[in-house]
């Protein structure tokens, strides 16, 4: 099967795919709150969920960070060439 064929069948079947996702990531987060860390620097990162938290928060950031800067450098006006 080829790369189109296998990227049709993902965007056929994306609910169920999306349904597998959040249950895996559900089952890591409850690994994390069940299995305790072997080796923390910090007294919260023993915290169950920490990472995942950490995680979730920090691509938040990013993302915010870019569009900032996307509206700050990148994007102009509408007439910035009419001028």
């Amino acid at each position: 099967m080829d790369l189109g064929r296998w990227l049709q069948v993902l965007v056929d079947n994306s609910h169920i795919l999306r349904r597998v996702m959040y249950v895996l990531l559900a089952g890591l987060v409850v690994a994390d709150l069940i299995i305790p860390s072997a080796y923390d620097r910090f007294p919260w990162e023993s915290w169950g969920g920490f990472g995942a938290l950490y995680g979730f928060a920090a691509c938040i950031v990013i993302i915010a960070v870019a569009k900032a800067l996307g509206y700050l450098l990148v994007y102009r006006g509408e007439d910035y060439y009419d001028e």
